[in-house]
């Protein structure tokens, strides 16, 4: 049986907040290690304790405040590599936003499939052997792998705690709306999961970031607009949908995002939109933002990421987190006992996602 001592967790530099947390969260020491530019612009990497044989968790997400999109994906593949050669047991990935996800197909001519080159990098190049990440862009990311990959992780429990918590008796007047086809899988599972209607819009893009038109499928006059979505980049999409929805009758507009990338003039479009506030989850820095955008919210996930780390060294299910949020785990000195999850779906939802232990017949 795997032991406490065999695991460790390092970071790169481009959330180091939240590898914080996820190690405080299993009652760990950050593991200790440096990273240093070099003035060729070179990337020097140190770890400065033993690794061998251990059971290693590397955190570093895409789109941090400090460290480039390009430069968090160096950093990973050179800690991976350094890992591999000092004799690492097992070596997993910890990328809360996936990189590139946006780039998982050949949608006109010449065109990568960018997404895939990254898979290749992780698992051919840098030798990595497990991936955890949170509400990929497309599912089909997973196929990219020959490893495991552990997608299953969603924030989607947290945020329906949050609202159930939040807006109390008032979401039973609210509306879940996807802003794209893509999403409206999700959103209408989140609107299954309140028992709320739900909407969607179908939008015309002229190209990448920038949208020529809207057309709102669903009824929201009267009520409060909740929309939902995997990622926010510049923001277009969601200020034109609210803009929509306060036109189509909504009493307000709240927006649900897992990653909240905010790049560009995110932040100006924002601070002009009809949104009363903006919920994003920790999966990127949000220090930055959120002190430049008053309806911004930030909502922690480091608890799943806990609990997906714990749960997959020591050999157990990740299902559980599918659908309920964790607690704090219960620590022992040797094994760390299971927390009672959560349920963060009501239980006739949960009766058709989990069989039903079967009954002998009279």
């Amino acid at each position: 049986m795997p032991t406490n001592d065999s695991i460790k967790i390092f970071s790169g530099t481009s959330h180091p907040q939240l590898a914080q947390l996820i190690a405080r969260r299993l009652g760990l020491n950050l593991g200790s290690s440096s990273i240093v530019t070099l003035p060729s612009g070179e990337l020097s990497v140190t770890f400065h304790e033993s690794v061998r044989e251990a059971d290693v968790y590397i955190v570093a997400t895409a789109s941090g405040d400090e460290t480039s999109t390009n430069g968090a994906l160096m950093e990973l593949c050179i800690m991976a590599h350094t890992l591999r050669i000092a004799s690492a047991r097992r070596i997993t990935a910890v990328v809360p936003h996936f990189p590139y996800a946006r780039q998982d197909k050949k949608d006109k001519s010449r065109a990568p499939i960018t997404a895939k080159l990254i898979a290749n990098m992780l698992v051919r190049g840098a030798g990595i052997d497990h991936v955890i990440t949170m509400d990929l862009h497309a599912s089909q990311i997973q196929g990219f792998f020959d490893i495991p990959v552990d997608k299953c992780l969603y924030a989607e429990p947290t945020m329906l705690q949050y609202l159930r918590d939040t807006m109390g008796k008032e979401i039973k007047n609210a509306v879940i709306v996807s802003p794209d086809a893509g999403g409206a899988k999700r959103a209408s599972s989140m609107a299954a999961s309140l028992d709320l209607d739900f909407a969607l819009f179908h939008k015309e893009r002229k190209k990448a970031n920038e949208i020529a038109r809207m057309v709102l499928v669903g009824n929201v006059e009267g009520k409060t607009a909740i929309l939902i979505d995997d990622m926010a980049d510049t923001c277009g999409t969601l200020v034109l949908a609210a803009k929509h929805l306060l036109a189509g009758g909504a009493k307000q507009v709240y927006a649900l995002v897992t990653h909240g990338i905010l790049s560009g003039k995110a932040l100006h479009n924002l601070a002009d939109s009809v949104i009363t506030k903006l919920f994003v989850t920790n999966s990127i820095p949000q220090d930055r933002h959120k002190a430049q955008c008053k309806i911004l919210r930030v909502l922690d996930v480091s608890h799943v990421l806990a609990e997906a780390v714990r749960r997959s060294h020591y050999g157990e299910s990740v299902s559980a987190l599918f659908t309920s949020v964790p607690y704090e785990a219960v620590q022992d000195i040797d094994y760390p006992v299971s927390p009672v999850p959560k349920p963060a779906l009501p239980a006739h939802i949960l009766g058709q996602l989990e069989p039903q232990t079967p009954t002998k017949s009279a």
